[in-house]
């Protein structure tokens, strides 16, 4: 190593690098976690239903994993399942994403089903 030399001519030398596992961790907060999961619910149901309520979650967080759950309302009539599968990967995959927590528990909760009006056109009538 090439001791540094300071501005009163003291020669000092580097500081040596720490092990990341030695540096500490870094926790984030479930209220962050559970805003990361919501907005990953809401992309996944874009566009929302007229009217209805943005998806909110809540998370546990535990060591290395968040078991997270998450409300909705959906237009109907609709693939219920469909969404609530999609809400389930695409909330898992953004939270690990960005946080780097194993998502092992999605539970979603239909809160409310919006009756979407149909067109004429699409329920196939003409007058």
């Amino acid at each position: 190593m090439t001791p540094v030399t300071g501005p009163l001519g003291d020669t000092r030398r580097p500081p040596t690098a720490v092990e990341a596992a030695e540096r500490g961790a870094t926790r984030i907060a479930d209220r962050v976690v559970a805003k990361i999961a919501a907005q990953a619910a809401r992309e996944a149901l874009d566009p929302l239903p007229p009217d209805a309520v943005p998806p909110h979650a809540t998370v546990v967080v535990h060591h290395e994993s968040a078991r997270v759950r998450v409300h909705l309302e959906l237009g109907y009539p609709c693939d219920i399942g469909a969404h609530c599968n999609a809400v389930r990967c695409h909330v898992a995959e953004r939270v690990h994403a960005l946080t780097g927590t194993e998502v092992p528990e999605v539970t979603v909760h239909v809160e409310r089903l919006h009756l979407v009006p149909a067109t004429a056109a699409a329920q196939g009538r003409t007058r």
